[in-house]
């Protein structure tokens, strides 16, 4: 309950929403529902990109960088359509959900066809995860992403063709036809410095302002993309930003790994969040970003899965404690409490579901449980719960998943997809070359 963990609690849920939650309640109420372990908000999985489990496994053979994986990353965007678009991704959010995660942030750039002819739906690979999130049974919040060259004064190269909307207004217009639900937020993403033009910075930044909707950018996760800016504008892609009115409290950057003081400073005095990402980060030999640094600036940090090297929220919030500690040599940087908030209530926060992540009233009802008597976390006292959770568990941990009260994984089976390996094996299968 709050920072604090505590023993014999009841959630009272109601309508989908947490409508008392009570502690010492001795006896099991009659027609409670016992969750074993420790409870948690629902995980946000902050950052995804749904198509890139189906690199799992085939990107770790010889040697190269971020820009030769981005090459096998093209030959899978060029095969998907909206049908196999949606299998694979209705399998990786049932994935999510097994992991504890109940809402995801899909920054979503795979607009059109092939060649970039817009399907008869123009919004037909965005409608396919929107579906796919709902049968999988998690939320979603759509970052429907700008993605308008492939370099600085550069036209999308052929695979990028269909990332583009061709200008921001056409982009702007094709997002605005995209109508939330239930289980479904509209954002808005910039793909990066060098996939929008400077010039076209400030309508994204407008079209998410007048919606007060949430806005993404990917952000300085490679020093090539750096340089290319210094090249082109004289700054940093944080300072073009900024000189755009991309930056702010309902912003946040990807990544952030290559900052200088400046931009630390500048996205920290704007309340820009940090989505740090550090299983992908590390996979990808991108380096290990000022995470501590940012939050003391003034930057709230998510946590997101990526590329989804794995998918493991626990994972992800123990490396961004265990990589500053490599980069500094200390301990201690956050506490298992603190991350957990990165991995919940500040990560519904990046995603604009400002009532989630919390197990208190009137919040959504959406929780996890996560074993405590595995071979992993059996064993330490239960006043460490939180911490054997952060720094033991994994995923294979957890055992329910509760979203708007509704049972989406109980006792570690999927309820919607009952056999998600199966799922997520054909679905790849579909997309081999």
């Amino acid at each position: 309950m709050g920072d604090h963990v505590a023993a014999g609690v009841a959630v009272d849920v109601a309508d989908g929403r947490i409508t008392a939650v009570r502690q010492d309640t001795g006896a099991l109420p009659p027609g409670a529902e016992a969750l074993r372990g420790l409870t948690l908000p629902g995980l946000a999985n902050a950052h995804s990109h749904a198509f890139h489990r189906a690199l799992r496994g085939a990107v770790q053979v010889g040697t190269g960088t971020f820009w030769t994986w981005r090459e096998v990353m093209y030959g899978v965007a060029d095969r998907l359509t909206p049908e196999t678009y949606h299998a694979l991704a209705r399998a990786t959010y049932a994935e999510m959900a097994l992991a504890g995660i109940t809402v995801v942030g899909e920054f979503h750039y795979l607009h059109h066809a092939p060649g970039g002819t817009p399907y008869a739906d123009p919004n037909a690979m965005g409608e396919a995860l929107i579906t796919a999130a709902a049968e999988a049974g998690i939320r979603i919040t759509l970052l429907d992403t700008a993605y308008l060259s492939s370099g600085f004064g550069q036209p999308p190269n052929q695979h990028q063709l269909r990332f583009s909307d061709g200008t921001a207004e056409a982009w702007a217009e094709r997002s605005s036809l995209l109508k939330e639900r239930d289980h479904l937020r509209i954002g808005a993403a910039v793909h990066s410095v060098r996939a929008v033009p400077a010039g076209q910075l400030a309508a994204v930044a407008r079209w998410a302002e007048e919606r007060r909707a949430p806005l993404h950018v990917h952000l300085s996760e490679q020093t090539a993309e750096n340089d290319a800016c210094l090249a082109a504008h004289g700054c940093t892609p944080t300072q073009l930003l900024a000189e755009h009115g991309v930056l702010g409290p309902r912003t946040t950057g990807v990544h952030n790994t290559h900052l200088t003081d400046q931009d630390i400073s500048l996205i920290g005095s704007t309340s820009t969040g940090t989505c740090m990402c550090p299983t992908t980060e590390r996979d990808l030999a991108d380096g290990i970003g000022p995470a501590a640094a940012l939050q003391r600036a003034g930057s709230p940090l998510s946590l997101g899965s990526d590329s989804h090297a794995v998918i493991d929220l626990l994972e992800e919030a123990r490396a961004m404690e265990l990589n500053e500690r490599l980069r500094t040599r200390t301990r201690g940087h956050w506490t298992a409490a603190a991350l957990l908030r990165a991995a919940s209530a500040d990560g519904h926060a990046a995603l604009g579901w400002d009532d989630a992540g919390a197990l208190e009233p009137g919040a959504l009802a959406d929780f996890t449980t996560v074993a405590l008597d595995s071979v992993r976390t059996a064993g330490p006292s239960p006043r460490l719960a939180a911490e054997t959770a952060v720094f033991a568990a994994s995923a294979a941990d957890v055992r329910h998943t509760v979203v708007g009260g509704r049972h989406v994984v109980r006792d570690g089976v999927h309820t919607l997809v009952p056999d998600v390996p199966s799922a997520l094996a054909a679905a790849v299968e579909a997309l081999r070359d």
